[in-house]
């Protein structure tokens, strides 16, 4: 199991796309995921911890091309990601 330590600097974040068709449609909210970090700083891979299926797929695109600062080992980060105005 991942340590969990002070959260890791993200160096390098995407933001996710968020598709006018839903933003028009007033579909927002926020996403909640875990980021598997290696010690050189990529994403191994993202687990969704609870948001709006429809926003999910973007989320976890956009935090998987996600870069932290190097750390001695592999890390779970939370991430937080909100989509629309609130």
């Amino acid at each position: 199991m991942a340590q969990k330590a002070k959260p890791r600097k993200v160096i390098s974040e995407v933001k996710p796309i968020y598709p006018p068709t839903l933003k028009n449609l007033g579909i927002e909210g926020k996403v909640r995921l875990t980021a598997i970090v290696l010690p050189d700083g990529s994403v191994l891979a993202v687990e969704v911890r609870g948001g709006n299926p429809i926003l999910v797929e973007n989320a976890v695109k956009a935090v998987k091309v996600w870069r932290y600062a190097p750390g001695p080992a592999q890390t779970e980060e939370d991430v937080v990601l909100n989509f629309g105005d609130k």
